[in-house]
């Protein structure tokens, strides 16, 4: 099994792990120091997103830290092993790596008087929220084309 990576597959591990560290830093830290997230740029403040925003932040990151991550992180080893459970372990991740930036796009729209984002982290939310969508379904896509490399 010394076949050679495609740019796809590379293009799928670099942005997963990529997306692993910054959910490190942003969901997993909000848990334990929601302030220091704030601070670092990566969650909103109370005054943007009000208290029961930070709740679900906080229970966003829970949610992350014991499954979400786990499963990315799952799937980038079960895709360089090739196996069967990395394909479905990625897809997985993948599916909820669409549904998240939705459910922050749809909010950021619908509830504009409730949350009050910044420009600027409004203007960030409406470029890199839908890219993450994009890469997302391209990356089950690709998956799904590829899915015989992992069904062996």
């Amino acid at each position: 099994m010394n076949e050679k990576r495609t740019i796809g597959f590379w293009v799928l591990i670099i942005v997963a792990l990529f997306l692993s560290v910054i959910f490190l830093l942003g969901q997993t830290l909000a848990v334990f120091n929601y302030d220091l997230t704030v601070k670092l740029g990566l969650q909103e403040s109370s005054e943007e997103i009000g208290s029961v925003g930070i709740a679900f932040a906080k229970g966003f990151g829970f949610a992350d830290t014991v499954f979400y991550i786990p499963l990315i992180l799952a799937g980038v080893i079960g895709l360089f092993k090739r196996k069967s459970w990395g394909l479905l372990s990625m897809f997985g991740a993948l599916a909820i790596t669409v549904y998240w930036p939705l459910v922050h796009l749809y909010t950021i729209f619908v509830e504009r008087t409730a949350i009050t984002l910044s420009q600027d982290t409004y203007i960030s939310f409406i470029i890199i929220l839908p890219l993450i969508i994009i890469y997302s379904l391209w990356g089950m896509y690709y998956l799904y084309k590829n899915k015989e490399e992992y069904l062996k």
